[in-house]
């Protein structure tokens, strides 16, 4: 019996183990975004704020085409834009009554934006990883 408990224990605490790296590796890839524009577009660091926000449509003549990553959407919310997405919905709900910009695509993960950003002149997205294809603007 006193084998089996202590078997019991050690399964556990492993099982813990793991469960706490999980949650670690979790919260690490969620800190890294990696910024791409499509190679017609060169911003600013501080401009991929204004493109996200609307305040900034074009780049010379070159009209921006923001697109959201529903992966990592709300982590770049909050770093990048410091907003949280309910005030970014709300915005953008205002600004496209207004017609004062176009509401910025979603795409349902990496593989979506890096395929528009690359075949969308003025495009501009967020990727979770680095990826091989396309080489990252900036890196948060």
């Amino acid at each position: 019996m006193r084998v089996k408990t202590t078997a019991t224990k050690l399964t556990l605490l492993g099982l813990g183990l793991g469960l706490v790296g999980v949650v670690a590796a979790a919260s690490v890839a969620a800190g890294d975004i990696y910024v791409i524009v499509h190679p017609s577009v060169n911003l600013a660091e501080d401009e991929i704020r204004q493109v996200y926000l609307g305040e900034k449509q074009f780049v010379g003549a070159l009209k921006l085409v923001p697109v959201d990553n529903a992966v990592v959407q709300n982590d770049f919310l909050e770093r990048v834009i410091f907003m949280s997405a309910d005030k970014y919905s709300a915005l953008w709900v205002k600004k496209s009554f207004r017609g004062d910009a176009t509401v910025p695509k979603t795409k349902p993960g990496d593989a979506e934006v890096i395929r528009f950003v690359k075949n969308t002149p003025g495009a501009i997205g967020y990727l979770s990883e680095p990826s091989d294809e396309v080489k990252p603007l900036y890196h948060y």
